[in-house]
């Protein structure tokens, strides 16, 4: 007698081991979903700094605003972008440039922050990836980034965040 296909037992095996691969893919999956929507924030940082710095060293004088600098990041569906200290909110950016505070002086400090509009992970919604950038007179106008993401959570997304912080 010829024997076709495959037995209840073989069947159960690969169920069983089907089961194993996604218990283990699924979470590896999802964490790799919010790494890619996070990877978003360091280019778009990045750009910030270069802008900056290329004001600064042609103006000479301090550092600039959005608008001064030709910075321009649209919120995306990820992510709300300011130059408010924290917090954004689509109210703050809906013309492609966040609201200029006063910059008539000096020690006038620029700010950018990423705020995230999903859960990413364990990283809470409302998150902020914060930098601060300020001019450091006493030596010879260098400009001065301070890069905070909100907490150690949000911190694992984007581990290379922190680098743009001189």
């Amino acid at each position: 007698m010829k024997k076709q296909g495959f037995t209840l037992i073989e069947l159960m095996v690969v169920i069983v081991i089907m089961g194993i691969l996604a218990a283990v893919a699924v979470p590896k999956l999802f964490g790799m979903i919010a790494k890619s929507k996070a990877s978003e924030v360091g280019p778009a940082a990045g750009e910030y700094v270069k802008l900056q710095d290329a004001f600064v060293a042609e103006k000479g004088v301090r550092v600039g605003n959005w608008k001064e600098i030709g910075y321009l990041m649209k919120n995306t569906s990820n992510f709300y972008y300011c130059d408010k200290a924290s917090a954004c909110g689509a109210s703050d950016n809906t013309d492609g440039y966040a609201a200029q505070g006063s910059v008539a002086d000096e020690n006038y400090v620029a700010y950018w922050t990423a705020t995230s509009l999903a859960v990413l992970n364990d990283c809470a919604k409302g998150s902020d990836w914060n930098l601060t950038t300020a001019q450091n007179s006493t030596s010879g106008g260098t400009v001065t980034y301070t890069a905070t993401p909100t907490s150690g959570d949000c911190y694992v997304l984007t581990p290379s965040f922190d680098k743009l912080a001189r």
